[in-house]
């Protein structure tokens, strides 16, 4: 037993369960022993197995010790003024895919079936790169999960089997979710085949449970595009980057009557980036590649992981055949720490129809979009501008070399069917204000004092590293609340249970793309966000964090505790 498997040991008990039954309040912890396995392979950094960067090596871009100033655009710039990422590039240990060969894959759908849908985690296979196979992490084995269909006001019940070597947590993003089946960090799902004697309890709130889970979503939220991840305390990262991710993809009456486009014609497109070992295996730089015990990742990359290769629904830079018709792009960034700022090449418009939280009260243009992790764009694109035959690309315009380019669109016939225009009105959108006298709360989303000593500290909010065990707010169910948000660097801030609104940035108005009911949020690096925040419906103890998944895993969240 390593050193900090003797501190978990004398921390708590061991723990003494059935393999069917729950491990109670007293939670096992998130880094725990005797599960992990390498079936996903390439788990340590490049070249060595363990994630270690050269001597030599530069710093995260993210990460100096000077402050970064920000520019008109809120790029984070570095004492040369050079445009700096969020993280460092882990690099690929083989020659990278050509682009726009793969064809883009659409994820299948599941629907419930007597208000139940069941999913089995475990190990899978992707192709992804040309004649290599990728071991993965899947929601039924593949990657990106099944895209589930969900309609508004009909409840749901998934159940989650955890076939995988590791314990899993599976959370709603979006989602207006009960506590007890939101993804709570240490409700942990441990593996179907897991000895009961290998786990350790420390005392950390949490309800683990054994083989499989049941979340029950009474879905009394608008029609939106949501996602469902791994969400497990410490090891969100790696476990993401391995793969468990998928679209929820929300429906309603209101959206229904719009119109808009749909079929073939509505396309869910995951964007995220990924690095990979000479045999064709996901490379991360975890500490403890098998994630069993130490959490983390090598301290080259405590800013966040950039992978070199751009994948979109698990395909490199893919190619998608349309007609010249209007499509619906519902954009989601599930990559650990890339921001993108898409735009089209030859130039063209995004004309954003909804939020995180759903459909806008109208549409919005946009030439760029800049897009965090874990945030998502509803858009419609009109590919009738373009001549049939001609081809469009989606460009990342923070992106350097490879990665400035993200997936092509082929015009290949001209548009047939039905085709109309988006409505100038869409959907109903309550303006949230906090009334004078209501609460005010602040935050700091910043970096650890400790860093250079406590890795595992490494982000903060309120100068304190996360800690279950503490709450650090209550909010009255039903009141608005007005939070004032800061930060050094640029960190996409996510709140569980309920969407809120962007009231001002910097003093000034909101930007275009704050519009409408927002779950995410790109915080600037030195701006005040100012958001009108309000919960509703259900009582319990509730996380928000950075969605910098690195940035998570390294402490950078806080409990606030609903009650009525």
């Amino acid at each position: 037993m390593n050193e900090f498997g003797r501190r978990s040991f004398l921390a708590g008990a061991v723990g003494v369960v059935g393999v069917a039954g729950s491990i109670g309040a007293a939670a096992v912890t998130a880094g725990l022993a005797g599960c992990g396995s390498d079936a996903t392979g390439g788990g340590g950094g490049p070249g060595n197995g363990g994630g270690s960067a050269p001597a030599d090596a530069p710093r995260g871009t993210g990460g100096s010790d000077e402050d970064g100033a920000s520019d008109k655009d809120g790029a984070s710039r570095d004492s040369g003024g050079r445009s700096r990422e969020d993280g460092e590039v882990l690099p690929s240990e083989l020659p990278l895919p050509a682009a726009f060969v793969a064809p883009l894959p659409i994820p299948p759908v599941r629907r419930p079936v007597d208000g139940r849908i069941e999913i089995a985690q475990r190990v899978g296979r992707a192709r992804i790169l040309p004649g290599l196979d990728t071991p993965v992490f899947g929601y039924d084995g593949i990657f990106p999960g099944p895209t589930i269909e969900t309609r508004r006001d009909e409840p749901v019940t998934i159940v989650h089997h955890n076939e995988l070597p590791v314990p899993t947590v599976t959370h709603l993003h979006g989602g207006h979710t009960p506590a007890e089946h939101d993804g709570w960090p240490l409700d942990l799902l441990l593996p179907a085949a897991t000895e009961p004697m290998s786990w350790l309890r420390h005392g950390m709130p949490g309800n683990a449970v054994v083989g499989t889970r049941e979340h029950v979503y009474p879905m009394r939220q608008r029609a939106a595009t949501l996602w469902y991840h791994d969400h497990r305390m410490d090891f969100t990262g790696p476990q993401v980057w391995r793969g468990l991710a998928g679209f929820h993809l929300v429906r309603d009456a209101e959206e229904d009557a719009l119109r808009l486009p749909a079929g073939r014609r509505e396309l869910p497109l995951m964007l995220c980036d990924r690095s990979f070992d000479a045999r064709g295996r996901l490379l991360y730089p975890s500490v403890d590649p098998s994630l069993r015990q130490l959490p983390g990742v090598e301290r080259h990359w405590l800013d966040g992981v950039l992978g070199d290769v751009q994948l979109v629904n698990g395909a490199p830079w893919p190619v998608v055949e349309v007609d010249a018709a209007r499509y619906r792009l519902r954009l989601l960034n599930a990559a650990n720490a890339r921001r993108y700022r898409l735009a089209w090449q030859p130039g063209g418009e995004f004309l954003q129809v909804g939020s995180d939280g759903g459909l806008l009260a109208a549409p919005v243009g946009h030439r760029e979009i800049d897009i965090v992790p874990g945030e998502r764009f509803d858009v419609v694109v009109d590919f009738g501008g373009y001549p049939v035959g001609s081809e469009v690309t989606m460009v990342n315009r923070l992106g350097e070399g490879r990665m400035a380019e993200v997936m092509r669109f082929r015009i290949t016939s001209a548009a047939t069917g039905p085709n109309p225009p988006v409505p100038d009105r869409l959907g109903t959108v309550e303006p949230l204000r906090p009334p004078a006298g209501a609460p005010t709360r602040k935050w700091r989303v910043t970096r650890g004092q400790n860093r250079r000593t406590d890795p595992h500290s490494s982000w903060t909010i309120n100068d304190r590293p996360f800690d279950p065990s503490r709450d650090d707010a209550t909010a009255r169910l039903g009141e608005v609340e007005r939070w004032l948000v800061t930060s050094d660097l640029h960190h996409p801030l996510h709140v569980h249970l309920d969407p809120f609104q962007v009231l001002s940035r910097g003093g000034r108005r909101p930007l275009s793309t704050d519009a409408g009911w927002k779950d995410t949020v790109d915080l600037r690096p030195g701006e005040r966000l100012e958001l009108a925040v309000r919960f509703a419906d259900y009582s319990g103890r509730y996380v928000f964090h950075c969605h910098n998944l690195e940035h998570e895993d390294m402490a950078m969240m806080a409990v606030l505790r609903t009650a009525s």
